[in-house]
């Protein structure tokens, strides 16, 4: 029997949504500031899931500052109408809610629409049985009380036109940041699904229905529908909420949603990744993962024809895996017959020197994949630059980080393992303290111009390499969102540091167990 297994999509791959279109199933994620953004999925038995394309795949569709990583573009929405793929989301950096169209969802995606009369975040878009469309979205903190509001959407003008109105605050009294809205229409209900709770341990997914797509909602005396609040920190699978809903031509139900797995304690360092589970909507409210009620590891998998296919060398710097912190500035990234040129415009960590915040509208030659395994070994070989120093880290925002370089010196070349660290939650965008903490925790000297560097874990054992050589080892907690702040998940990737400095990496390697 084949079986559903979660993590559905490994990694840093948060805010969920999913479609089906006839016999295959599209799902796209959250992707922040990283770059291209939002990527695409696609199924067509629900266990086997390729990544076909992102959405946002140009400059012009996607300007990011890379200097606040949770910033960028939060919970996106896919859906399919009229022979179109629409997918809606939002920039909280640049421009707010939009949505972009294609025919394909591997690609090309049109040029953004940034849609007037729509504040918040997580916006939704819903066509009733007329075609009428209408867009959901989380409300203006100046506007009301937090809620989730609902309103006619004129595509054509990309406006929401008319009144939008407060459809539901959430299942607890004074509930605690409602968004995440997707509404489904069903035996002539319209269904309102939320998330509530915040992202971290009191994140839930709750319910309502009204008779009239615009309201009142009446929220299900059952809620909330899924939650591991109940199950403590010690939980495995936590942060559980922010789901969206698919039927299958058999009209079972599904959902998916994102949920984090502890790693040595409360550490979170893989963020929030994509799980799915089984939804019986037989009565009049689903019923998710019927039995125990909570998100299980695995589950029988619904008969489907199987469509398993040749995963993708995902250590080729082509791959679809691979991002730039920030949108990239031109001639800062290039791949040419399995080598990559990354060209920086700033320094990143400077460990002999006093912390700081990178300077502003700079470019920190950062090109990475998420990682997707408690138990993993990266490696690269760099060319070690003329200026400046290059080499491998382990990343979860512009604070908190591992990395082991190289740069030429007087002496020769200086090699370093080096850990960056600001200690206690903190919000990247208000650095009113002292940026990092940056401690050297080896160095040394080497003849070769020419190194292979690598970062290896075990759980919350994280060793740097040099030449398959360990030279440093340290506990990784401090690589938890939990500790670092924000929304991300840990990447690991090239790395140049130093205004002007360009350094080469080849037959990059990425193994997880």
């Amino acid at each position: 029997m084949s079986m559903l297994r979660n993590p559905l999509l490994p990694g840093f791959y948060p805010d969920p949504s999913i479609c089906r279109v006839g016999d295959d199933f599209f799902m796209v994620t959250s992707s922040f500031s990283y770059f291209p953004g939002v990527p695409v999925f696609h199924s067509r038995d629900l266990v086997h899931w390729e990544q076909i394309g992102h959405c946002l795949h140009r400059e012009e569709q996607l300007p990011l500052d890379w200097q606040y990583i949770s910033g960028g573009i939060y919970a996106p929405t896919i859906r399919f109408h009229d022979g179109l793929f629409y997918m809606v989301t939002t920039n909280v950096s640049h421009g707010g809610n939009f949505y972009v169209t294609a025919k394909d969802p591997a690609g090309p995606w049109s040029d953004p629409v940034y849609i007037k009369n729509a504040p918040g975040i997580d916006p939704t878009i819903f066509w009733d049985d007329d075609g009428a469309a209408y867009m959901t979205g989380t409300t203006d903190w100046s506007e009301h009380a937090p809620g989730v509001w609902i309103g006619r959407l004129d595509l054509e003008q990309g406006c929401v036109a008319g009144e939008r109105v407060l459809a539901w605050k959430g299942a607890l009294v004074n509930a605690w940041a409602p968004e995440a809205p997707h509404i489904y229409k069903k035996d002539g209900w319209y269904y309102l699904m939320i998330a509530e709770g915040g992202t971290e341990e009191y994140h839930a997914v709750t319910i309502a229905r009204s008779r009239n797509v615009m309201g009142p909602y009446t929220g299900y005396a059952g809620n909330p529908i899924l939650t591991h609040r109940h199950l403590g920190l010690n939980y495995p699978i936590c942060n559980v909420g922010h789901g969206d809903l698919v039927q299958l031509k058999d009209g079972s139900w599904y959902m998916v949603m994102l949920a984090t797995r502890l790693m040595g304690g409360y550490h979170k360092n893989m963020g929030r990744e994509t799980f799915i589970v089984p939804v019986d909507w037989s009565g009049e409210w689903p019923v998710v993962s019927p039995g125990t009620g909570r998100v299980e590891w695995e589950y029988p998998a619904p008969e489907l024809p199987a469509c398993p296919f040749v995963q993708p060398d995902q250590n080729d710097f082509s791959a679809l895996c691979w991002n730039t912190l920030g949108t990239p500035a031109k001639g800062t990234v290039a791949i040419d017959g399995g080598v990559l040129t990354l060209r920086s415009t700033q320094e990143w960590l400077v460990p002999d020197a006093l912390p700081r915040m990178p300077a502003p509208n700079g470019c920190p030659g950062f090109y990475g994949r998420r990682q997707q395994h408690m138990d993993f070994t990266a490696e690269v070989t760099v060319c070690v630059p003329e200026r400046g120093e290059a080499g491998l880290m382990l990343l979860q925002n512009g604070f908190n980080a591992l990395w082991v370089s190289a740069a030429r010196t007087e002496d020769g070349v200086c090699v370093r393992a080096v850990r960056s660290e600001k200690r206690g939650v903190f919000y990247e965008e208000n650095p009113c303290e002292p940026a990092r903490e940056v401690t050297v925790l080896w160095e040394g000297r080497s003849e070769d111009e020419t190194l292979r560097l690598g970062i290896a874990a075990q759980g919350q054992a994280h060793r740097l390499l040099v030449g398959g050589r360990t030279v440093a080892q340290t506990h990784g907690g401090f690589l938890g969102s939990e500790t670092a702040g924000g929304f991300v998940g840990a990447y690991v990737g090239c790395c140049v540091s130093g205004e002007g400095a360009e350094a080469a990496f080849t037959d990059f390697r990425y193994t997880g167990r």
